[in-house]
């Protein structure tokens, strides 16, 4: 995905059998020009699309579409090598995907608990923010089911709501799973259809038909972007796929810790020590469907496995990983938490975004000896704003609203 300007069309690759001539592999797609940005930048669906059968001719003719297009915007998952590199400006792959020349990165939103059935009120509100990455934190549709049809139907239903159309024609979109899209609440290992939703997943955050990430046991997945000095690396766990059954107390409601139960699989703690070890960003994003820090409440939560919590914290304290703030979801509030160990040598933020279509209605706070500020029981999203022109470098956390109002904010200095 490309940065656009306004004015810009905004075209849509959907495979099809009809040839493109302009494609390296020659493969079979049509292009559909979707949207184009008004004066305010937002993108705008047009009323009847325009179809393109040849992605170069598609390209050179623009003009007579809109004038003031300066730059169109190539969206799809396309294999590596199959748009021209002047038209291709962003690629999802997997593994860890290495920034190379990718632009820098200094905003970006990211929410969870999204329901594909519900009113979507905050995607023109995320959009106004122009953020240059969005992060799913899961929950990205209520999928709840062991049929795949089912998941299937739900995912198309998100994608095409017409808010979500808007943001992904405008912004990259990577992403992780929680339980209710995995296929089942609270689901685990157990979880028999694992293998079938993890590609359903993937289908929907448009990760290529050939991409590693597809053949893997498991979501999880990174990702640098910007320059040497100035870079972001996303780390997005998958905490369902090799998680543990929870373990339940007496009553068979509330979660209890299991001191020997675990989430992540030994072949992905090996993959997330070689991703901190070897990395040189500056900011390092660490996104799980469930909250890392809180130790308190009895929902889920990585303390429900506290021998893997302490796992995690003591491999990011190990390697001394720059700039650790971990994302999470899951649990429909917000808000941002501070954790210090070592003597107050080593600090991590978190940040819980979670309600983007419906919010708690439970009680008005619980306890979190690590949160900063107040619990947000409100729709909500989140951003992150890095001023790579500080020094020392400084980055805003930020829960926004249905007004986009911000809600609460915490700066952190590196």
């Amino acid at each position: 995905m490309g940065l656009i300007s306004k004015g810009a069309l905004i075209i849509s690759g959907i495979r099809k059998n009809v040839p493109c001539p302009g494609l390296t592999l020659r493969q079979s797609c049509y292009f559909i020009v979707i949207s184009r940005r008004n004066n305010t930048g937002v993108p705008a669906l047009l009323p009847k699309p325009i179809i393109f059968t040849d992605v170069l001719a598609g390209y050179k003719n623009h003009e007579n579409l809109a004038k003031n297009c300066s730059l169109c915007c190539f969206t799809g998952a396309w294999p590596i090598g199959t748009v021209p590199n002047a038209l291709a400006t962003h690629k999802s792959v997997a593994g860890d995907k290495a920034a190379g020349n990718k632009p820098l990165i200094s905003t970006i939103a990211f929410g969870s608990c999204n329901r594909q059935d519900k009113e979507q009120p905050l995607w023109e509100k995320i959009l106004v923010n122009k953020p240059q990455l969005w992060i799913w934190l899961g929950d990205n549709i209520y999928g709840d089911s062991e049929d795949m049809a089912v998941l299937k139907a739900k995912y198309e239903l998100q994608k095409n709501n017409t808010g979500y159309r808007q943001l992904t024609a405008a912004t990259p979109v990577i992403g992780i799973w929680d339980d209710h899209d995995y296929g089942v609440n609270d689901g685990g290992k157990e979880y028999p259809k694992k293998k079938e939703s993890q590609q359903l997943m993937l289908d929907f955050l448009g990760e290529p038909v050939n991409s590693p990430r597809r053949r893997q046991e498991g979501g999880y997945t990174s990702y640098t972007y910007g320059s040497e000095g100035k870079q972001v690396k996303v780390i997005l766990l998958d905490a369902r796929y090799f998680r543990d059954p929870l373990k339940k107390d007496a009553s068979g409601k509330a979660n209890v810790p299991d001191e020997k139960g675990k989430i992540l699989g030994e072949a992905q703690w090996q993959w997330l020590e070689s991703a901190l070890r070897e990395s040189t960003a500056t900011v390092h994003l660490i996104g799980s469907g469930i909250q890392i820090l809180p130790e308190e409440h009895v929902f889920e939560k990585w303390a429900n496995f506290p021998s893997e919590r302490e796992r995690l914290l003591t491999l990011i304290a190990r390697y001394q990983t720059k700039g650790v703030i971990l994302l999470s979801g899951d649990r429909h509030h917000a808000e941002i938490m501070q954790y210090t160990r070592e003597g107050g040598r080593f600090t991590l933020h978190e940040v819980t975004a979670s309600g983007l279509t419906h919010a708690s209605t439970g009680p008005a706070t619980e306890p979190n000896t690590y949160r900063v500020g107040n619990l947000i029981k409100a729709l909500n999203f989140g951003l992150i704003h890095i001023d790579w022109d500080k020094k020392p470098l400084q980055v805003q956390l930020e829960i926004r609203g249905v007004h986009n109002e911000v809600l609460q904010s915490h700066t952190v200095t590196y």
